[in-house]
């Protein structure tokens, strides 16, 4: 690269936004539901004009103030730094050993690596995939649903189908297990046998619970059962995964590859399932398809598809990219979906940028 394109590359400024994004249909689970995507935007400007792009999802909007004000507070020290993500990380790190990086801090700072990586990209001129040294191929998705109930449901995932996508994961966690069994044998019916079933219990169940209705499931060709009981109990979850036939699927929720290193090692899943945000953005992820690919876990992207998808592209083990549309309302260039699989194109960066009108609107 030639010194025209390195020259100013010094973070000059970070600005957050905070917006509440409709969603088209509201992800139910058997432990609430999230009616609208409550999100801190992330704009991290370069002295040379090249601005890089990201967004953290804060599940709920009681946390989306707190976690724009920290965003702005540690982009603060990032200004006047020479554009370098992974020296980025290991900044951070330090200012925040004495309170831990976690919760809504390890958002944060995720949030921010992932902007630095789409501005190191825009850089480059190169898409993040080509960055990292991958090939823009297309990327293998399932369609993510909710605790839709029978009609909607089935609605969905005819859709889903009829729009090539090859598998498909509902949300399950009723208080009667015969409604578990109803929804899946329902759902399975309409889309044939052709099209994989995940279902996801998003740690709603105790672990001889969580034993009793995996047992009931198996007659329906189920390809994964994810989160089945309390994320931090990889004990129970190993208990689960050593009496089930069925493979068992979790980290959504890992903050950190530390914790991933530590399901792993109590043998807590047969599937790993990272999100970037938590796992600390695209440099945790790297580290983290390194763990998975040493112990030959198949290894799949929760939310966050734009990025995902440049990521799964560099995963060695590659599994499955989640389809669940948080951002696209206020994205000028929604990721493209065809044949049942995410499409990365020649634009450089990550394909996150916004549209500013509906960013305006939307501002919380």
């Amino acid at each position: 690269m030639n010194k025209e394109k390195t020259a100013g590359c010094v973070v000059e400024r970070v600005v957050a936004r905070a917006v509440m994004v409709p969603l088209e249909y509201p992800v139910k689970t058997s432990v609430g539901t999230v009616a609208a995507s409550p999100l801190v935007l992330i704009d991290l400007h370069l002295s040379n004009g090249i601005v890089g792009h990201s967004y953290v999802f804060t599940y709920t909007p009681l946390a989306l103030e707190s976690t724009r004000v920290l965003v702005d507070a540690l982009g603060a020290v990032l200004c006047g730094q020479e554009l370098a993500p992974f020296e980025f990380d290991q900044m951070l790190a330090r200012r925040l050993r004495l309170i831990g990086r976690s919760g809504i801090a390890m958002m944060a700072c995720a949030g921010l690596d992932m902007a630095a990586w789409d501005a190191l990209a825009k850089v480059r001129e190169l898409p993040l995939a080509s960055l990292l040294g991958g090939a823009l191929k297309p990327i293998p998705a399932y369609d993510s649903h909710s605790m839709d109930g029978e009609t909607i449901g089935l609605l969905r995932a005819e859709r889903a189908a009829d729009e090539g996508f090859k598998a498909i994961k509902i949300k399950i966690g009723y208080a009667d297990l015969r409604d578990d069994c109803h929804m899946i044998e329902t759902i399975r019916n309409r889309i044939g046998s052709g099209v994989e079933l995940m279902v996801d219990y998003n740690q709603s169940l105790s672990v001889p619970e969580a034993l009793r209705r995996i047992r009931a499931l198996q007659p329906y060709g189920v390809s994964w059962v994810e989160e089945p009981t309390l994320q931090e109990n990889y004990a129970g979850h190993a208990r689960i995964r050593e009496q089930a036939i069925l493979p068992i699927q979790m980290g959504e929720n890992w903050c950190g590859i530390e914790e991933m290193q530590r399901a792993l090692d109590a043998g807590a899943c047969d599937l790993a399932m990272p999100d970037v945000m938590k796992i600390g953005g695209v440099t945790g992820w790297l580290k983290a398809a390194a763990l998975a690919e040493i112990r030959g876990i198949p290894m799949s992207s929760h939310i966050f598809q734009e990025i995902s998808a440049h990521l799964l592209a560099v995963t060695p083990t590659a599994h499955w990219l989640e389809r669940m549309d948080l951002a696209g309302p206020i994205l000028s260039r929604p990721l493209v979906f065809r044949d049942g699989a995410a499409w990365i194109d020649e634009t450089p960066g990550t394909g996150v940028s916004w549209d500013e009108e509906a960013v305006a609107r939307l501002k919380a």
